[in-house]
């Protein structure tokens, strides 16, 4: 009985297999050109777990399917079924939106090429077993259609190999930056914009202009900027957010370049290939119905109907995407054809299909839900938080005597954390479940960009872009308290995040004893400072790749011990009730800033301070010494009437320096790599310190030549 149930599931297999895999390969590519673009933004785990899975099943499927068919059955009863073989070449040539999942894959181009190669060769096999000798328009059609997959296949290889950092290292050196100055409004419009839409074209269109400032900085190229290149001029007349707003965009192109086909596809080549092969996928559909469904399965002409409208519509789909994609006026910007930039940029025709494209996209972001009704082209604005002190006073890090009996404090943890704990994964559980993101002040921004903007003209980077100090000293200097906190910066970056990270809560858990209300602009200060710290400390547990100097975490898991083990001697115990143990069982999150973890923060601060003489005789306990340390100093400076800088503030300007310092000196190929998940605040400062250095160098040179022009006259 149940050797009969295995045949016939296998003969069943044997049967319906081919065709099981043919629609669910066309299923994969629509999945991916769904799903890409929520890549772009630090997207939810339920977007990017399916997106990992289709991209990984696209590629398998389709070459699973190549070889099910260069081993079935006979020519006369796989005729049809042999014409779909094509179209899985198409399919491994991927959608438009995703050409690589990660950095990794670009690097590995050569192994795509030699998978072309031999799929190609699998298809060719395909077609002259089962379809030499048939009807003339059947095999007309597969030709064309077996062309049309071979060209869409070979462009994701040649993508891949033009997204490689060493490829666009290679580029920059050679490639002519498109003249759009001719075409482009040198600043904004003195009354304003007349809506939301023509501010965000007019940033687009001079992001492209600054894109070379982009490339050359992320594989750390020389920026051939003349001296009469108006290009970065731009910048002195926009507001600090429309700044921040230009960066996010020249990011977006970056993320285009590395990992969708958008090195290829806006070139002449690149578009020609679009306009041939819609006019190639539509002629393979009449030349289908002529050659007549007689003599095939109904069901298997069905199947090529889906393949032909699929084709058909995706191929139209990337036609349209590419030709009023904002790359398109950086092509014609760039074209050596004069005539073609006349007709189509001089005479509107390519603004106002532009401008309807906009209008289409504005009215499907409306009928979105959620941060994605943003454009397309911006980041999400947020950073992630998390808090060493919040995670040390947590029930679940708490080993007290009556863990073990019958309280309900024994139970006070969420399930999923003791699943994970159970699977060894606690650390990946703490990471997550006591971290958070929070969305980037419009004041914070204007600070950093502030920040960053002044550094070239006062010398403190090198013509390289790089800082010339240590992360801290320069804040400390001009602060005067240089010869008392120089000793606490660290020895590594990431030590001196750890130290002044605990520093700063010991510091504002006394500072608000100490004022007992606090004015507006201190409650700012103390915000930004704290989302600050909590940031940098997120960056150090979750992304540390995105952090210069060596990985400190041994020392952040035997600093977090330290806490534990004080917070559980010295904290007083609880027995919490019924309904806060149920809420906490099934918590996903445990915000580092919510009111009651704000409270638990400042009690283990407190206990610090307190025991901050007793911990000096301990000498396994260093880096909270440090802290304590630090946090007096600080503490002592706003007592001192000749102070240069509240004590506030001076954390606010470290804190600030940390970040930029981390930014700046971050490896580009981290920056590159973020982007495939969201990007990063780091990032986007980082490219806006490249910005003001080509800015300082442009107006140093144009000094230069006013200068030598009154001389001369």
């Amino acid at each position: 009985m149940g050797g009969a149930m295995a045949a016939s599931a296998m003969d069943l297999w044997n049967h319906w297999s081919i065709r099981i895999l043919v629609l669910f390969s066309l299923t994969c590519q629509v999945a991916l050109f769904l799903l890409a673009s929520t890549r772009r933004r630090e997207g939810r785990w339920f977007f990017r777990v399916p997106l990992w899975l289709w991209y990984q099943l696209a590629d398998s499927t389709a070459t699973y399917a190549l070889g099910h068919l260069a081993l079935s059955g006979t020519p006369r009863e796989y005729q049809l079924v042999a014409f779909w073989s094509p179209f899985l070449l198409l399919h491994l040539g991927g959608p438009d939106n995703i050409s690589a999942y990660s950095l990794e894959d670009s690097k590995l181009w050569l192994r795509h090429l030699l998978s072309l190669i031999v799929q190609v060769l699998g298809a060719a096999y395909v077609i002259y077993k089962h379809l030499m000798g048939s009807g003339n328009f059947l095999l007309l059609a597969t030709v064309l259609m077996f062309f049309v997959g071979v060209v869409k296949y070979g462009e994701r290889t040649w993508a891949l190999k033009c997204s490689n950092l060493d490829s666009i290292r290679g580029s920059v050196k050679k490639e002519p930056r498109g003249k759009c100055l001719f075409y482009l409004e040198k600043q904004p419009p003195q009354w304003g914009f007349k809506g939301k839409a023509d501010e965000e074209e007019f940033l687009m269109r001079h992001a492209h202009s600054l894109f070379h400032i982009c490339k050359c900085a992320l594989v750390e190229s020389p920026v051939s900027m003349e001296p009469d290149s108006p290009e970065i001029k731009v910048l002195e007349y926009l507001t600090y957010e429309q700044k921040y707003a230009i960066m996010e965009m020249e990011l977006s192109l970056m993320y285009d370049i590395l990992y969708t086909k958008a090195a290829v596809i806006h070139t002449l080549v690149g578009y020609c290939i679009r306009f041939i092969t819609i006019v190639a996928t539509a002629a393979v559909f009449l030349l289908f119905q002529f050659s007549g469904g007689d003599g095939y399965s109904r069901v298997d002409v069905v199947i090529t109907y889906i393949l032909l409208g699929g084709a058909f519509l995706l191929e139209l789909r990337s036609l349209l995407a590419a030709v009023l994609s904002s790359w398109t006026l950086a092509f014609l910007c760039g074209t050596r054809w004069r005539w073609l930039q006349h007709a189509v940029l001089c005479s509107g025709r390519w603004n106002r299909l532009r401008h309807v494209a906009a209008s289409l996209h504005r009215f499907i972001g409306i009928v979105r839900l959620g941060s994605y009704s943003r454009s397309a082209r911006r980041w999400s604005g947020t950073m992630g938080q998390y808090n060493m002190l919040h995670l040390c006073t947590r029930p679940s890090k708490q080993k007290r005597s009556n863990s073990a009996s019958g309280s309900l404090s024994a139970w006070d943890s969420p399930l999923l954390g003791r699943l994970s704990k159970m699977l060894g994964r606690e650390e990946w559980w703490d990471r997550k479940h006591h971290s958070r993101t929070i969305k980037i002040s419009e004041d914070l921004k204007k600070k950093l960009l502030r920040y960053i903007e002044r550094l070239p003209g006062e010398g403190k980077m090198s013509t390289q872009g790089v800082f010339r100090k240590k992360w801290g000293k320069e804040p400390l200097e001009s602060c005067n308290l240089k010869d008392r906190l120089k000793n606490y910066l660290g020895i590594e970056f990431q030590e001196g995040i750890i130290i002044w990270h605990m520093a700063t809560e010991v510091f504002l858990a006394q500072h608000a004893q100490v004022k007992a209300k606090l004015t507006e602009d201190e409650a700012l200060i103390v915000e930004a400072v704290r989302a600050l710290s909590n940031y940098m400390m997120f960056l150090l547990v979750e992304r540390p790749y995105m952090l210069p100097g060596l990985s400190q975490s041994r020392l952040y898991r035997r600093t977090c011990e330290n806490l534990m083990e004080i917070w559980c001697r010295e904290a007083p115990s609880s027995n919490p009730s019924a309904s806060d143990v149920l809420k906490n069982l099934f918590r996903l999150r445990d915000d580092p800033n919510s009111g009651s973890s704000l409270r638990e923060i400042e009690k283990l601060a407190a206990v610090l301070y307190e025991k901050r003489d007793e911990l000096k005789s301990t000498p396994e306990v260093p880096r909270l010494v440090y802290a304590t340390d630090v946090a007096t100093i600080l503490l002592k400076n706003d007592e001192d009437v000749k102070r240069v800088t509240d004590s506030l503030l001076v954390l606010l300007f470290m804190w600030r320096d940390f970040l930029v310092y981390a930014a700046n000196r971050c490896s580009r190929e981290s920056h590159a790599k973020k982007l495939s998940s969201g990007g990063e605040l780091t990032t986007i400062l980082w490219l806006f310190g490249e910005h003001s250095q080509q800015s300082d160098l442009f107006s140093r040179a144009r000094a230069e030549a006013t200068k030598d022009g009154s001389q001369q006259a």
